[in-house]
């Protein structure tokens, strides 16, 4: 099967390895640096899926009608990636595989002969530069869309996806999207602080700050009509009685997802987009909890503020220590 990979980064560049390694042709798009090194080299994956190396068609644009197109990119480059592909992969169905609320249905408006799916990818994976990627988490990824049922179209999808990679299908996949969000709140102290995720959830008082976002996301979705899709053993009525809990009760949600991840240092996908000077989606992460509880009429400070924190270090390029955390937070 012609698949295209919109995005070679730590997990378009997972998944391009795998399909091509289940026999798929695989074409990847990529810009600068990353482009020439695929296009030289390859990609080499390692870590949870073993070693791999694939050499995939790279390109700046596709120009041929793939059977499957994945949109790998990050949340804030998705509009422009689809707009600059639209001509070639309209009419052809789409996979989104992207963190955030809002990636299905910026592909469908942009694509309205596509079918569009979204995909929940729990893998946690080191971009360590142009053409290597580092499995640190191996883990399942979700398949859906709309709120209902696993249909026929996610369920087809799903199965040959699975070939290459753990896919399961998901129902209730809007409500799965709302699960992801608040497992991605795990994100931004490690971008601010520099930390890795385990190191971040190590420390008693940058915890409480996690869990604090962590519990407001639930809030916020509760407050929004969210029915919690069920991922890694976190559905609804677990996340809603994380809602009423003590912070000190729910701090055993961040403990949970650091011994899931294992040793291995998980950096974080945002932190991971500092360090590499690009921009970070925060604004699709901690940002959309805030946007989503303006929506429905509340504050959401302790993500607000995150958000603020995220942008800081964009800007200055220096991370915060512990300490000038806890004190913004204070103040």
């Amino acid at each position: 099967m012609r698949i295209a990979v919109i995005g070679a980064g730590a997990l378009g560049g997972t998944f391009a390895v795998l399909l091509s390694r289940a026999g798929h042709d695989v074409t990847v798009t990529a810009r600068g640096d990353a482009l020439e090194v695929i296009r030289a080299e390859g990609i080499r994956l390692s870590g949870g899926f073993g070693d791999a190396h694939a050499r995939p068609h790279a390109v700046s644009q596709l120009t041929e009608r793939p059977d499957l197109t994945l949109i790998c990119t990050k949340a804030h480059d998705a509009a422009n990636a689809i707009r600059a592909n639209a001509a070639v992969i309209d009419g052809s169905p789409v996979i989104v595989v992207q963190n955030g609320l809002y990636g299905v249905a910026t592909a469908q408006a942009a694509l309205t002969s596509s079918e569009c799916l979204g995909a929940l990818s729990i893998i946690a994976a080191n971009y360590a530069q142009p053409g290597h990627v580092v499995v640190t988490t191996r883990a399942h990824t979700y398949l859906g869309r709309g709120a209902g049922p696993a249909d026929e179209v996610t369920l087809r999808w799903a199965a040959v996806l699975n070939d290459a990679v753990p896919v399961s299908p998901v129902e209730n996949f809007v409500g799965a999207q709302w699960t992801k969000l608040v497992v991605n709140m795990l994100n931004a102290l490690p971008a601010i602080t520099g930390l890795s995720v385990q190191e971040v959830i190590g420390q008693p008082r940058l915890r409480k700050v996690m869990a604090a976002s962590m519990r407001e996301a639930v809030q916020v979705g509760i407050a929004r009509g969210v029915t919690f899709g069920s991922l890694q053993a976190l559905g609804d009525r677990r996340l809603r009685l994380f809602a009423r809990l003590p912070l000190w009760a729910v701090q055993v949600l961040p403990q949970m997802m650091k011994t899931r991840m294992g040793p291995v240092e998980n950096l974080g996908s945002t932190l991971q987009s500092l360090r590499r000077g690009q921009p970070s989606e925060i604004d699709h992460l901690n940002g959309a909890v805030v946007r989503e509880a303006g929506a429905a009429g509340l504050a959401a400070p302790v993500n607000a503020l995150l958000t603020v924190l995220v942008h800081e270090v964009e800007l200055t390029g220096a991370h915060l220590s512990q300490a000038a955390v806890l004190s913004r937070f204070r103040a």
